[in-house]
């Protein structure tokens, strides 16, 4: 297992329930590059059922989307990778 910090994390869809696995990325909020903090809204999913705000489950640093804006995915696949290590300021 690696420690924290090490590689980027995958952060996956969630599961949605009620038989749904497949959703729609209408919007991402974030950038690649862009600083997350826990809870923050980085992406816009809306599934047969509703729209979801999807927030950020860990704090970091968004460094791949994996999932194109428009494009339709399903729960448990990697929808971008996260880097934990804080980013250091450059004087």
């Amino acid at each position: 297992m690696n420690d924290a910090g090490d590689d980027p994390i995958d952060i996956v869809v969630p599961e949605f329930g009620h038989g749904l696995t497949e959703a729609l990325v209408v919007e991402w909020r974030v950038e690649v590059g862009d600083a997350v903090e826990r809870g923050d809204v980085v992406a816009v999913l809306e599934t047969d059922k509703s729209s979801v705000d999807l927030t950020a489950e860990k704090a970091g640093t968004v460094v791949e989307i994996v999932v194109d804006a428009r494009s339709i995915t399903t729960s448990g696949s990697v929808l971008y990778k996260l880097d934990e290590k804080p980013r250091r300021e450059t004087v």
